[in-house]
């Protein structure tokens, strides 16, 4: 019972990581096809150590402004539009944080204590996506999840002619 409480508490952070800031990240990296982003990219993997922790706090401080600015709207009474900036900022800054991350990981690691961070946080990720895979509601969601595609598909091969 514990276990499975904890297998949901756990659940929204691990599906954030793996389907919110990886893929944004990713996808941000299709525009590393511009020449432009392409050289930015590569003097940001030849930053030091020192000069990558820096880049990878900058995302953060710059969205500050932007979720005050959200807080204010709201304050104002312009709730949906206030609540939007925030989403927005979120989803922006996920992936810029994401895609600074991808690029200094190497760099990062050479703080001991960031490799530490990093590797516990690896370590217990994958353990707590054993457990959250074990889970009941996992499995069933699974169960499910498996069945919608496959009449998706078999959907989408009837109608594709």
């Amino acid at each position: 019972m514990v276990r499975g409480l904890l297998a949901l508490l756990i659940a929204p952070v691990l599906l954030f990581e793996e389907f919110g800031w990886r893929p944004l990240a990713r996808w941000l990296g299709v525009l590393a096809r511009l020449p432009a982003i392409a050289r930015l990219e590569a003097r940001v993997r030849a930053l030091p150590r020192w000069g990558a922790l820096a880049l990878f706090i900058l995302p953060s401080l710059l969205l500050l402004p932007v979720k005050l600015a959200a807080l204010a709207l709201i304050g104002a009474g312009h709730k949906l539009a206030g609540v939007a900036v925030i989403a927005a900022a979120k989803v922006a800054g996920t992936a810029l944080l994401g895609r600074v991350f991808l690029l200094t990981e190497p760099r990062l690691r050479e703080f001991g204590w960031m490799a530490g961070a990093l590797d516990t946080w690896q370590a217990f990720k994958q353990r707590a996506i054993q457990m959250v895979k074990q889970s009941a509601p996992w499995r069933a969601a699974r169960t499910v999840g498996l069945a919608l595609r496959r009449r998706w598909q078999h959907w989408r091969r009837r109608h594709a002619g």
